[in-house]
């Protein structure tokens, strides 16, 4: 069994939890005894059996790869789509319908919505991606698959550590991980937090503002870059009194698996991602601008974090290598599909 890993954007162009998510997925198979190639776009004798596309292709590119043979598995993040409201979704899902019966196939294909009508697997890290693939873009529930993310064997196994005074916030620095709100609310209700990334460049004005703002205030504002060293960053979680991840839009972050794996108690935005992975294992706090909430969540968390119990011990890597597997099996030994023919809903 050989599985060939594509992506449209390069790692060299931006870094992240999909960059670690795209890697870990790799080895976790590897770990299970499946061959992993990456696309290699400029070879056209490249062989394998199973294309895994990160992101979303278009319904012609899966259907040319199904003509030379691959099956093809479509692993999407719906950050932004997953964060949005009822509503909002409604209004989405309606558009989607319209557009696909009034526009040129040309131009619906370059949207993509297709891709799932034709993929022969789609991977969902959470029940509500899950849904939304069903809901939107209407993907068949038989083919939709949720695999969560894992966690190294590194967080999983950390020494238990006394707690400490600090929350912890791993992140990248940018407006939507909200790391200055963050700061800001825990200047106003003097909450220590350490706050671990690195900004996709240093000359960015929201990350320039954050580093202004935790060079004024260290005593509440700890900032020394991002940690490296894997084990290092384990044993940090488990001295932290908590983890705290206020973004705007998230799938499933991976920083809050790693610190949940070291048991450390978790406040996160109250989005669904967070809600359908965690449950009542977490705090919430609304997903707002105004420091004075996120002060009071903060404030709140702070004072209650000795005593929460830890979130659920997430699944290690080589486990969901395993769910990997299933899944590629599956796909190897169905029955083929006959070919829709449409390129969009």
């Amino acid at each position: 069994m050989k599985a060939l890993f594509d992506h449209p954007l390069p790692f060299s162009l931006t870094h992240g939890g999909f960059q670690i998510q795209i890697e870990q997925t790799r080895q976790s198979l590897l770990d299970n005894s499946v061959e992993v190639e990456f696309m290699q776009w400029w070879n056209p004798s490249q062989q394998g059996d199973i294309v895994h596309y990160f992101g979303r292709p278009t319904a012609e590119y899966i259907q040319l790869a199904h003509s030379r043979g691959f099956k093809v598995v479509v692993e999407e993040l719906l950050t932004a789509t997953g964060s949005r409201s009822r509503q909002e979704l409604a209004v989405q899902r309606l558009f989607i319908r319209t557009m696909s019966t009034i526009l040129p196939g040309a131009l619906t294909n370059r949207m993509a919505w297709g891709a799932y009508d034709v993929a022969d697997a789609c991977i969902a890290n959470t029940s509500w991606e899950a849904h939304l693939m069903n809901y939107l873009f209407r993907a068949d529930k038989s083919r939709i698959h949720v695999v969560p993310n894992g966690v190294e064997e590194v967080f999983l196994s950390s020494p238990a550590r006394e707690r400490g005074q600090w929350l912890v916030c791993a992140a990248t620095i940018t407006e939507r991980k909200r790391v200055l709100e963050l700061a800001q609310g825990a200047v106003q209700a003097q909450t220590p937090i350490w706050f671990i990334g690195r900004p996709y460049s240093e000359s960015d004005p929201y990350a320039l503002r954050f580093f202004a703002l935790a060079k004024a205030h260290p005593q509440v504002i700890r900032y020394e870059g991002p940690i490296g060293e894997r084990a290092s960053l384990a044993a940090f979680y488990r001295a932290a009194r908590g983890f705290v991840l206020l973004s705007t839009m998230e799938t499933r972050s991976l920083a809050a698996e790693e610190a949940a794996a070291c048991r450390c108690p978790l406040l996160l935005s109250d989005l669904p991602w967070a809600r359908a992975t965690y449950g009542d294992s977490a705090s919430y706090c609304p997903v707002t601008k105004l420091a004075s909430q996120i002060a009071a969540a903060l404030r709140s968390f702070y004072e209650a974090a000795p005593s929460l119990s830890p979130p659920p011990t997430p699944a290690s890597w080589v486990q969901v290598g395993g769910q990997f597997k299933k899944v590629y099996t599956q796909v190897l030994n169905a029955v083929p599909r006959a070919s829709s023919g449409r390129l969009t809903h």
